[in-house]
């Protein structure tokens, strides 16, 4: 078997061209590279073998497109623009506004930024090391500092100019990386000593009056064919995330002849083609229905985040889906992913994360898994919570169906009304909610909720733990009744790691 190297071409934003897209695609053909793909931040992957790895190369150099090999030395600058219009309205950030800020970034930085709208969830706001959040105020925009290699992230007290964004995103990429030692994996690096650095003071800033506070996450259907306005749009997904070369040439061609100037790549490998007019639908129906494209897929499918060129992480994402498919669990609000490699980031408010036991010369043997959930189940917080550890593979469905409902305890408890009743005692006040407490087990973080008894054992809901027989054990590791933890419902297996 031939070794594959991998090309990787960068679409600023995610914004791709039909034209241009089309000739890489061409140059595809002639390297025999049947299948590509898209990336977490909206790039384009190829897989070619070594003997045609020369043919590929020479054919971009001559269409004049960057790209780079085995490497990802220059992240790309990933964006909301493919929800502009159809997931996200009534905002100051158009088309116009992205397209501007693109063009003005006429340097490819080594670090990563995220150009988000505020008003949307489908982008990853804070994945990026210089992240600017629209803000509410007409061509204003928040800033976030996530230093590179650490869990640290600074909110900029000031907000910035639109016309200043690519300018000061390369003022501090260049200050950064003249510091390493200040501000690269370096726990303690300071978001304030970094602007004192910011010595230019001709930017335009308004100080912001509050914290930004980013929407909770939701995230759109992002496929099939979809009227918005008085026009369509096309979501395509992959379950392998792959895309075949013949497909997306014709669907090239028919953006070009139906004068559609842009395919979008989203953080989730898909693509999204706007501005479909009605009077185009049966071309598109038609190339569906040649390729035998299938759309419409369950939502709990769609809501992974996968590695990039990882096929271990996408076979366990199918063997995940397969078994919230079997139990129709609901799984919305939520999003699931699959981390297999140690330097990779993976946004998720619940993180399945692969793990050898024994590691020897670089190679892993014998993996287990762990579940971790965001702080607060925010995927804008970094992972670092444990739900569940070291799990073997046939263990793992159940464990996270059980963070799926602790999830939706915790947003539950949360959300709860408290509701004034008469009463002659004292009232409590109104942010004093009464604890609710669940039974769990300190080994394999299963958990026995009274309310819902244990069916498995037979034993009826509104059973009181205390009336439960001695003899009892976890239903899932057999572990004894008195290794059951009484627990807070919001402290559910979250337990510092």
């Amino acid at each position: 078997m031939n070794d594959k190297i991998t090309i990787k071409v960068n679409f600023k934003g995610g914004i791709i061209s039909p034209g241009d897209l089309y000739n890489i695609l061409v140059a595809a053909n002639k390297a025999k590279i049947e299948n590509v793909s898209f990336g977490l931040r909206q790039q384009l992957f190829m897989d070619v073998i070594n003997e045609n790895y020369k043919i590929l190369v020479e054919e971009l150099h001559q269409l004049g497109i960057f790209f780079e090999v085995n490497s990802d030395s220059y992240p790309n600058i990933s964006s909301s623009y493919p929800a502009e219009e159809i997931f996200i309205t009534k905002t100051w950030l158009s088309e116009g506004v992205y397209i501007d800020i693109f063009d003005m970034m006429d340097y490819r930085p080594k670090l990563k930024i995220n150009i988000a709208d505020s008003n949307q969830s489908i982008t990853p706001n804070l994945t990026g090391n210089i992240n600017w959040v629209a803000s509410h105020v007409q061509h204003f925009w928040h800033l976030f500092i996530r230093f590179p290699k650490t869990n640290v992230v600074y909110e900029w007290k000031e907000m910035l100019y639109t016309n200043d964004v690519p300018r000061m995103s390369m003022h501090i990429e260049e200050l950064i990386f003249a510091n390493r030692k200040k501000f690269i994996d370096n726990p303690l690096a300071s978001g304030d000593e970094l602007f004192d650095l910011l010595t230019e003071n001709n930017y335009i800033t308004k100080t912001a009056e509050a914290p930004v506070k980013l929407p909770g996450f939701n995230l759109p259907y992002y496929e099939g064919l979809n009227r918005y306005q008085d026009k369509f749009w096309l979501g395509i997904y992959r379950r392998d995330e792959m895309f075949s070369v013949s497909f997306l040439k014709e669907l090239c061609q028919i953006c070009l002849q139906t004068k559609i100037g842009q395919i979008c790549s989203t953080p989730w490998k898909s693509i999204i083609i706007k501005n479909i007019e009605s009077r185009t639908l049966k071309y598109w129906n038609n190339l569906l229905a040649k390729h035998l494209i299938n759309v419409r897929h369950a939502a709990n499918e769609l809501n992974f985040q996968v590695e990039d060129h990882c096929h271990e992480g996408l076979e366990l994402k199918n063997f995940l889906v397969k078994y919230l498919h079997k139990d129709d669990t609901r799984t919305f609000g939520i999003c699931f992913g699959i981390k297999t490699r140690k330097k990779s980031e993976v946004f998720s408010n619940i993180l399945v994360r692969r793990r050898p036991l024994i590691s020897l010369f670089g190679f892993g043997f014998f993996h287990v898994y762990d579940i971790l959930c965001a702080k607060d189940f925010n995927p804008n917080e970094r992972t670092g919570s444990a739900f569940s550890t070291g799990n073997f593979k046939f263990l793992l469905p159940e464990q996270l169906r059980r963070a799926i409902l602790s999830f939706y305890f915790y947003h539950d408890a949360a959300s709860l009304p408290i509701l004034k009743t008469p009463s002659s005692k004292k009232e409590k006040p109104v942010n004093e909610a009464e604890p609710q407490f669940v039974y769990q087990c300190s080994h394999c973080m299963s958990v026995y909720d009274e309310k819902t008894g244990d069916p498995s054992k037979e034993i009826p809901a509104d059973t009181l733990f205390s009336k439960l027989p001695s003899s009892y054990t976890c239903d899932l590791c057999d572990a004894p009744k008195e290794d059951f933890v009484k627990t807070n419902i919001l402290e559910l297996g979250l337990q510092a790691i």
